[in-house]
């Protein structure tokens, strides 16, 4: 665990809060930071659970091409928490973890396809202030994925946003859930 938030963790209290650590613990190992920092105050907390619960259901994009958008996402914005999750994440879900430790340094990798290709760099798009998101790309996307993958696609990468940002906002690190896998380090991306 980091513990160098910017708010410190607070414990998880009250019958809600036994549920969270027991859920967290057998899920995780541990209780995620941002748990532990938004316990702090719980309509966000709840926000952030019922919207994940949500996008859990959400059936139209390809689960892979979605970890790497989130990967994406969260290379470009500095959040090794989600970096690690996503890796974590793939791992447990049955995904491909080969692909998911390159996506830090996607551009350099070959092992992505086009497409993938495609979903990362449109990840990374939408994440830039201000996003450049073009046409092409739009149209390329919504020719391989069809509008319902991509409108998912795209509120799935709004969501990593929300999530990579206030992550690292608040100061909250990796809490190396990979590696209590025994999954190889994530790639580092190449400084040319």
């Amino acid at each position: 665990m980091t513990g160098n938030t910017r708010i410190p963790r607070a414990e998880l209290t009250g019958i809600y809060g036994s549920v969270v650590k027991r859920m967290s613990r057998r899920m995780f190992g541990d209780v995620p930071e941002p748990v532990a920092v938004a316990w702090h105050n719980r309509k966000v907390l709840d926000f952030s659970f019922a919207v994940g619960r949500k996008a859990e259901k959400w059936d139209q994009c390809d689960e892979n091409l979605k970890s790497f958008a989130h990967m994406a996402v969260a290379s470009l914005v500095g959040c090794s928490f989600c970096l690690d999750y996503g890796y974590f994440h793939a791992h447990n879900e049955g995904l491909d973890v080969a692909k998911a430790r390159e996506v830090p340094r996607w551009r350099e990798s070959g092992v992505f396809t086009p497409l993938e290709r495609d979903v990362m760099e449109y990840a990374e798009a939408m994440t830039r202030t201000p996003p450049t998101v073009t046409d092409a790309l739009s149209a390329r996307l919504l020719a391989a994925l069809g509008p319902a993958a991509l409108v998912e696609l795209t509120a799935f990468v709004a969501l990593a946003n929300l999530m990579t940002r206030t992550n690292t906002a608040l100061g909250i690190e990796s809490q190396e859930f990979s590696a209590a896998c025994d999954l190889p380090p994530l790639a580092v991306p190449s400084t040319t």
